[in-house]
């Protein structure tokens, strides 16, 4: 039987031949990804050309943390898709009834129904302002801090796939309330672009210790950069600090199984 890694990269396959037949959507799509994004950058460009410096974190810094993080979230979007509308083109349909008859994981098969290859565009965008932060900070990275930067892309990439699981699995329950999950994915992008310490300390807290947004998205960054964190954070605790991305995205497995064991169709 084949194996769920090159069943995975079979349907990997068909995807990107599929939507390589029509280059001129892709592209567009792309390009549109692209400048979507990129006018982020610019109303945050906008904001330090005019108030300046938040404290000890340059626009070259916040360049960083937006790029790792887009980076990050362009990789997650684009391999938890099928989890991002499971509501509404599976659950909604009825159509999870022929994915549990499939002598196959259902996780696996959700998350190979979709790969929207069109995210490169805002990849593509986040890699282009992450270096030129890297370069306008003339950073000189030791293999140690390039190794917990690439540790924290990982975390960073665990925990967003983590948060589209969890949308996933309310829709066994509800599928009109999903949008609140949206304040914490799409919401937590936003706030992750800036460093966490210019929050106020409740909010630092929750996206630390509950939604670990920080613990992926902030911490190990710090690290990388070589500056004295302004919330007090260790050099050990920023480098342990994207486990707990991988570990809410195996929190987030376990609630998608007790969704599974829940499941009653859509009685049709």
């Amino acid at each position: 039987m084949t194996s769920s890694a090159a069943l995975f990269r079979k349907y990997l396959g068909i995807s990107i031949r599929g939507q390589m037949q029509y280059k001129g959507s892709f592209l567009l799509f792309s390009i549109g990804q692209f400048i979507t994004t990129g006018v982020e950058v610019v109303g945050i460009w906008a904001l330090f050309e005019r108030f300046g410096p938040l404290g000890v974190w340059s626009f070259a810094h916040v360049a960083v943390f937006y790029g790792s993080v887009n980076v990050a979230f362009a990789v997650a979007d684009t391999f938890s898709r099928g989890f991002d509308t499971f509501g509404t083109t599976m659950v909604r349909t009825g159509d999870f009834d022929r994915v549990l008859l499939r002598p196959r994981s259902a996780v696996l098969q959700i998350a190979c129904n979709e790969f929207p290859l069109h995210r490169v565009g805002r990849f593509l965008q986040g890699a282009i302002v992450l270096i030129y932060g890297v370069v306008a900070l003339n950073l000189d990275l030791s293999i140690a801090q390039v190794f917990l930067w690439c540790y924290a892309l990982l975390g960073m990439v665990f925990f967003f796939y983590g948060l589209m699981v969890i949308q996933a699995t309310i829709s066994f329950w509800s599928i009109e309330s999903l949008e609140v999950m949206n304040v914490f994915v799409y919401g937590g992008v936003e706030a992750s672009q800036y460093p966490l310490s210019i929050y106020e300390d409740w909010f630092r807290q929750f996206f630390t210790y509950v939604i670990p947004l920080g613990c992926v998205a902030y911490f190990p960054i710090v690290g990388v950069l070589g500056v004295v964190d302004p919330t007090g954070s260790s050099l050990l605790f920023q480098y342990l600090s994207p486990t707990a991305g991988i570990a809410f995205f195996c929190v987030s497995l376990l609630l998608w199984n007790v969704g599974v064991r829940h499941y009653a169709s859509t009685g049709s």
